[in-house]
């Protein structure tokens, strides 16, 4: 019996070669068939017989054939994919932004593909430019660098670009924040309202948008309050644990005069002060900038200033197939709201005769 009258399911599989996919020339092959007919099968069009489509049908399952859409959308002018690039995949507060680019990118029949950029301006732009190569239709970027001129070929060319979480560098996108000087001003004042005076800030790097955007709200509440800011109590750097619980240690502890609240600026930063503040002798009220998971079982639970990280991501990328359907007024810039979450740290007033 020959091949051609076997079904094709009775014919051995090659060994696999991982990296060769299958293509339709190995279906026509084993289907003994044309290549055009192949093509007429996988893209639904007429013209073939029922028991030659069966017969290509086969052979496309014992060979787990895949259409390679690549071409045909390239035709199209449109790869039905964007790109997005985050500070860092395995960060809580980014899991939800991330589920919700890719919600709606699903909604408009489109792909997502990201990465992180790990805080590292050169990786974000090869990251960046790597999407660009494979023709993403566009990109939402949490910028890591403040230099994105590089991306101005490639808009000109038709790429989409929303800058989220942080604005980009040198050159014009749509940009959607949270508030993040309201939100740092608003914590702080609570800490204030709750007889604080001396009030430790901890943050992440100067070169980001959102360390220094919240520190500028830590100062402007101290300042509304009339209240003076020693500099030994505030401390920006990487968010690494070990200099983080150094510099909670060296705050609450200093002298003559230490802090009696603390307002942290992300949740890494939270999470470190509060293991530190757990094993601490005086009670030291926290406020933190970002909620965190379990936040509200610890004792106390943790008072927070909250984002809405998916509405940041839905913001972002509904800007961004917007812009795919044809709008091309000027750049918007979005700042969503922050919220207040009181929970019991940031409500411990100073002890009696600490506050002065």
């Amino acid at each position: 019996m020959s091949d051609r009258t076997r079904s094709p399911l009775s014919i051995p599989l090659p060994r696999p070669r991982y990296g060769a996919r299958p293509t339709m020339k190995d279906v026509a092959a084993r289907a003994g068939v044309g290549l055009k007919t192949v093509s007429r099968v996988v893209n639904g069009e007429p013209g073939v017989t029922a028991e030659t489509e069966h017969r290509v049908q086969e052979a496309i399952t014992a060979l787990g054939f895949r259409r390679n859409d690549s071409a045909r959308v390239l035709r199209k002018g449109r790869t039905a994919s964007i790109g997005l690039v985050l500070e860092d995949l395995a960060d809580p507060f980014y899991a939800p932004l991330n589920r919700a680019v890719e919600e709606v990118a699903r909604d408009h029949g489109a792909l997502l593909i990201n990465g992180s950029s790990a805080e590292d301006p050169a990786r974000e732009r090869e990251l960046v430019l790597a999407l660009c190569a494979r023709r993403v239709d566009g990109l939402v970027v949490v910028p890591a660098g403040d230099d994105h001129r590089y991306l101005e070929p490639e808009t000109a060319a038709g790429l989409a670009t929303v800058f989220v979480d942080r604005p980009g560098g040198l050159t014009a996108a749509d940009t959607v924040l949270s508030d993040n000087f309201g939100g740092a001003r608003e914590g702080v004042a609570h800490l204030i309202a709750h007889g604080h005076r001396r009030i430790g800030f901890i943050g992440d790097q100067p070169r980001i948008h959102t360390a220094t955007e919240r520190l500028r709200g830590y100062r402007a509440a101290m300042a509304a309050a009339g209240l003076p800011v020693d500099e030994s109590w505030v401390s920006l750097g990487p968010t690494s644990p070990d200099r983080v619980r150094a510099e909670t240690e060296r705050i609450l502890t200093g002298r003559p005069s230490p802090v009696t609240a603390l307002f942290t600026g992300n949740n890494r930063v939270t999470a470190t002060a509060v293991r530190v503040l757990a094993r601490f002798p005086r009670p030291v009220a926290l406020v933190g900038f970002d909620d965190l998971e379990l936040a509200d079982l610890l004792t106390p639970a943790v008072t927070v200033i909250a984002q809405d990280a998916a509405q940041l991501g839905r913001t972002a990328a509904d800007l961004l197939f917007r812009r795919l359907e044809g709008d091309d007024s000027a750049p918007q810039r979005v700042e969503l709201p922050t919220r207040l979450i009181v929970r019991g740290s940031g409500e411990l007033r100073p002890a009696p005769g600490t506050a002065l």
